[in-house]
């Protein structure tokens, strides 16, 4: 879980890892504050609705299993999400697209995205419903967008990372 925060910590002033009440975080997470969403639902989209709610101003979301994000596309996402010149309107979303799909967990959303997503359907799938928002849209490499989710995928990146997997 280190390796994201220790990327949004270079381009963000503030962290917070949204989870479940019964989320067991691992002592590495620093500086970075715990905000508990709901049990219920369980969907992606719970998380992103509550760090807007409780940040009341524009959230970037990384998925804490995207061990390969890197600064460079944050800051790529924050960029884009301002608009083309001072006088551009914000984006509501600004969302990574890799090989042609939507990364909604990486992404920065702003406020006025929340009607919206409060409106979803709860069993509809994330990126249906940020694909609804209009969402600028970045293209990113792959393998930075790659999430580690089995512990074959853990293993694998602690050597592409140099790291010892937990």
């Amino acid at each position: 879980m280190s390796y994201p925060l220790e990327t949004l910590a270079a381009v963000c002033e503030r962290l917070a890892i949204v989870c479940k009440h019964d989320t067991r975080l691992p002592a590495d997470v620093g500086t970075a504050e715990r905000w508990d969403e709901a049990d219920e639902p369980r969907h992606p989209l719970n998380g992103i609705v509550h760090a807007l709610e409780r940040a009341g101003e524009p959230v970037l979301v990384c998925a804490a299993d995207m061990p390969f994000v890197t600064e460079s596309v944050c800051r790529a996402l924050i960029a884009a999400s301002a608009g083309a010149g001072s006088s551009a309107p914000r984006a509501i979303a600004t969302v990574a697209v890799a090989q042609g799909a939507l990364e909604p967990l990486l992404a920065l959303y702003a406020p006025e995205a929340l009607a919206t997503m409060r409106a979803a359907s709860a069993d509809a799938p994330l990126r249906a419903t940020i694909a609804t928002l209009d969402p600028v849209r970045v293209a990113v490499p792959a393998a930075v967008a790659r999430s580690v989710n089995l512990r074959e995928d853990l293993d694998a990146a602690a050597r592409e990372l140099g790291v010892m997997a937990p």
